[in-house]
């Protein structure tokens, strides 16, 4: 029988830059979405746009999601991927869409001055980070690093009252406890949408406190996990039939 590779081995190659490159220099442009369409979300995510904003989305891929807001009346978007393959297709497939920016960045370490935009929105993109973690309860140091440092380049370049629009299918008690860090400056709430399968919307605004809640939930991100209990040893006078204790 064919052993097959653990899932987080299996998954590595998405952490990968140059699976991506060559992904997209076979492709091209030809749109591909994680996730779902901008439709999908378009109930969540429209309440926190304003036609003005100045929108940044991470990671961009081959996604129409960049033009879907151009065409929604959301004009000032700049959206960046760390493959120059990815980038150049997109810019070429566009470029009826002056307004529309295109970017070679790597997320991890942008190069916006600070408080550049009102919204950051990312679909799928901060997934790739733990890819490799074996078990998304306990997350390993590098993961748990790797996290914090995207989100705190995402703090830097919200403006006060910006706000991080996060699309993922990690359900609550895996990712908001990396988004409930008091030094990220904002606060979270969540929905979530779809039906056999959910997906979920984060929700963080900057310059708004975080709920004690989610104080707490943030604390416990890369904590050791708990000592298992000891083992119960029943002694041999405890060992009796507890039914003739019960009184009916």
């Amino acid at each position: 029988m064919e052993r097959r590779p653990p899932p987080a081995a299996a998954n590595r190659c998405y952490a990968q830059r140059r699976f991506w490159e060559e992904r997209y220099r076979r492709a091209g442009a030809e749109p591909q979405e994680w996730l779902g369409d901008f439709e999908r979300f378009r109930a969540l995510l429209e309440p926190e746009l304003r036609p003005d904003d100045r929108i940044l989305v991470l990671g961009c891929g081959t996604s129409a999601l960049s033009y879907e807001l151009h065409e929604l009346g959301y004009p000032d978007v700049t959206s960046i991927d760390f493959s120059p393959a990815c980038v150049e297709a997109m810019r070429s497939r566009y470029a009826h869409c002056p307004h529309l920016r295109w970017a070679v960045m790597d997320m991890r370490s942008l190069t916006f001055p600070d408080s550049s935009f009102d919204v950051v929105l990312e679909k799928g993109t901060l997934d790739v980070l733990l890819v490799e973690e074996a078990d998304p309860w306990h997350v390993s140091p590098r993961g748990v690093a790797a996290m914090r440092r995207v989100l705190a380049e995402v703090s830097r370049v919200l403006r006060p009252g910006g706000r991080f629009l996060s699309i993922t299918f990690t359900q609550p008690h895996f990712r908001a406890p990396h988004y409930a860090q008091e030094a990220f400056g904002w606060s979270l709430r969540h929905a979530a949408c779809g039906d056999a399968f959910h997906y979920f919307v984060y929700i963080m605004c900057k310059g708004q406190p975080l709920a004690p809640y989610h104080l707490a939930l943030g604390r416990q991100l890369g904590r050791p996990p708990p000592a298992p209990p000891p083992p119960v040893t029943v002694t041999d006078d405890e060992d009796e039939d507890f039914l003739r204790a019960i009184e009916l």
